[in-house]
């Protein structure tokens, strides 16, 4: 067998390169020919049900709104009730057909539980699930001095979306609907500072490659990922709940507009509404793909050195109990002045203020 091996090793990968070379053209042919057909006979979203989660701000706000052009039927989640509602309105405004919020936490089953039976009560049906919740941090591993916010970022990252689409996954396959995903290209370029994150979104990725094969064809699956999104801090702000040991700026917190946030919306909702498994903001990041499988070297020696341009490192202020005041493109951490150790359980941080019933409006 490991004769047989050693062959493959070095027959496989040059005769995979000569096979793509020939069926590169045709390849591009028969996608250019699926993309037209499927953007043609794209779904009708009007009187559809799309529940979104984190959809208070940022990547999930922006969604919301692209359902909302085309006249779906809007259940939006998140933690702060009231700017669901400004939310709610921007929608309705937009064109939504009816929308509905409620407050919960995606990392409880409970909750996730409630508002998709809330929303089969109500509107009978579910047909797409948008799951955007996501938490960031930039800390160096070896910096932190209280563990305690790993589970946390583990729940958000990976229970987050994984409990929402257990708990909706029977009413989607009845109306053979959606599940679309809110990843980044973290999943398989990571970057320092980032590796909790990296690796739960790497997680949450192939959990759902795996759902795919799982049902078939009864249940479509759109993952996408972004890359790099300035304007994801550019207005950003952090959020503190009321009696909270622990500030955090999640990617479905954050506030803004125009620019990358709203052309990424664009794409995810054009995509799930053309049945498509991919959808990638930008896409030329693919290219790395083959560096890191063919010459993972120099993809390393190229991060490096461009990494290297961006100064020495900075010590994380994770668990030292004062405020973290820079950060870069990513969500990040950020300690409350409060001398107290942050709460160990993950499920803690949304009981420090009631989740509301829902608000059918």
């Amino acid at each position: 067998m490991d004769f047989f091996n050693s062959i493959l090793n070095w027959v496989v990968p040059p005769a995979s390169f000569v096979i793509l070379a020939f069926s590169w053209p045709t390849l591009c042919f028969i996608n250019a020919c699926e993309w037209l057909y499927s953007s043609f006979y794209s779904e009708n979203m009007e009187d559809k049900v799309v529940i979104i989660t984190g959809a208070s701000s940022g990547i999930g706000e922006q969604i919301a709104y692209e359902y909302a052009k085309r006249r779906a039927n809007l259940v939006l989640v998140a933690r702060r009730e009231q700017r669901l509602r400004v939310v709610g309105q921007n929608a309705r405004d937009m064109g939504a057909k009816h929308v509905t919020v409620i407050a919960a936490d995606v990392v409880k089953e409970e909750d996730c539980r409630r508002f998709v039976n809330d929303t089969i009560n109500f509107y009978g049906r579910l047909d797409h699930l948008v799951n955007t919740a996501s938490l960031g941090h930039t800390f160096y591993l070896e910096e932190v001095t209280d563990t305690s916010v790993f589970p946390l970022l583990l729940d958000i990252n990976f229970w987050g979306n994984v409990y929402p689409t257990y708990v909706a996954l029977p009413y989607i396959h009845q109306s053979n609907g959606r599940i679309v995903v809110n990843a980044s290209v973290e999943t398989w370029l990571p970057l320092p500072r980032m590796s909790l994150y990296a690796a739960a979104k790497a997680a949450l990725v192939n959990f759902y490659e795996t759902l795919r094969f799982e049902v078939k064809d009864d249940v479509g699956i759109t993952i996408a990922t972004h890359g790099w999104i300035g304007s994801e801090v550019t207005g950003g702000k952090f959020m503190l709940e009321e009696g909270a040991e622990m500030q955090w700026k999640e990617e479905r917190e954050v506030h803004v507009t125009g620019g990358p946030i709203e052309d990424y919306a664009r794409l995810i909702v054009a995509g799930a509404c053309r049945g498509d498994a991919y959808v990638k903001y930008p896409s030329w990041y693919d290219i790395f793909l083959l560096f890191r499988v063919f010459t993972p070297n120099v993809l390393n020696w190229t991060l490096r050195f461009l990494l290297a341009t961006h100064g020495s490192r900075r010590a994380s202020l994770v668990g030292t109990g004062r405020p973290l005041l820079e950060y870069t493109g990513r969500p990040l951490l950020e300690m409350s002045p409060s001398p107290k150790k942050l709460l160990a359980s993950p499920t803690h941080y949304s009981q420090l203020s009631p989740l509301q019933q829902p608000k059918w409006e």
